[in-house]
């Protein structure tokens, strides 16, 4: 099973928590978030302790910083202010890795012509923000969420809200993809 991601009605002023399709709707394929450096796996979250691909992910991208998070009322305090601040566009300096482990929530993501792109996560999604990109996030209707945070390094979680044209991992986010649309129309040539 693929991840589910979709470009949003920019229009809706509905709850920040529904999947706020367009209609008709439009899915984005894997592949078109690939080409925004958005990577995905689909792992098993009910044995993340001994999950030899996730080791292996960790180990070949230098992952050595883990911990967890529930969000949920119950367990954030403040809950309805950080669910405010999760949802303000913004960059990081490095990616931000997230694996689902229990629930649901989304990650909204721009692509290259600044539209949303509405990504569903759930348990057993694995999935990679590149530093750079503008992103946000929000839970779902569920209210509920357990994720692995995974970093490489001393975690840095310093949100950069938007405009963040002039930071260094917003002008390589962006001249990474402009290398890779000029790479792939050379071989098309």
């Amino acid at each position: 099973m693929a991840i589910e991601a979709w470009f949003m009605d920019e229009t809706s002023g509905e709850d920040q928590r529904l999947p706020r399709h367009c209609y008709p709707k439009e899915l984005v394929s894997p592949d078109y978030l690939a080409e925004l450096g958005v990577l995905y796996w689909r792992l098993n979250p009910e044995n993340y302790e001994n999950d030899a691909e996730l080791k292996k992910i960790r180990e070949d991208r230098g992952y050595n910083y883990m911990d967890l998070l529930d969000i949920c009322p119950e367990k954030v305090a403040d809950f309805k202010e950080k669910l405010k601040n999760f949802y303000t566009e913004h960059i990081h300096a490095d990616e931000e890795i997230r694996y689902c482990l229990e629930g649901s929530a989304y990650f909204d993501v721009r692509d290259k012509y600044d539209r949303w792109i509405r990504i569903w996560i759930k348990a057993g999604d694995l999935i990679i923000l590149p530093a750079g990109i503008y992103h946000r996030f929000t839970l779902d209707t569920g209210d509920y969420v357990k994720l692995m945070r995974l970093f490489v390094g001393e975690p840095v979680w310093t949100a950069h809200n938007r405009p963040q044209e002039d930071h260094p991992a917003r002008k390589e986010y962006i001249k990474n993809l402009v290398t890779e649309k000029v790479g792939a129309a050379l071989e098309a040539y």
